[in-house]
């Protein structure tokens, strides 16, 4: 899967292990490592569904977007690169269909209410 970052500076830090692993701690870092693995080596978003790694949908303010686990309680957040979403007739995202994403933030979301 095609994987871009919504902006240089979390790019630069996800892609230079020393900064990755000073910025984030050694274990969050590994967990963003086997995360960005999985989403590369799969060919839609439907391959990494019923990984270890809880893939869901977000929901409310944040629809539209992706997370998946990192160490409790921090997620990678991520949107397709598919603009509109694909869905199907009953409005529901269709994975399989999703075969790029833009890495947006490495956050603890349920902080921000």
């Amino acid at each position: 899967m095609d994987i871009t970052f919504s902006d240089k500076k979390l790019a630069k830090i996800v892609n230079d292990d020393r900064k990755l692993e000073r910025k984030m701690g050694k274990v969050r870092a590994e967990k963003i490592r086997l995360r960005l693995n999985q989403l590369h080596d799969a060919f839609t978003l439907e391959d990494v569904r019923n990984l270890a790694g809880n893939y869901h949908e977000l929901k409310d303010n944040r629809k539209g977007q992706w997370a998946c686990d990192l160490d409790q309680p921090y997620r990678l957040i991520f949107t397709p690169h598919e603009d509109p979403i694909p869905t199907n007739a009953d409005g529901q995202y269709v994975w399989s269909n999703i075969k790029g994403i833009e890495i947006i933030e490495i956050i603890n979301y349920h902080k921000e209410k």
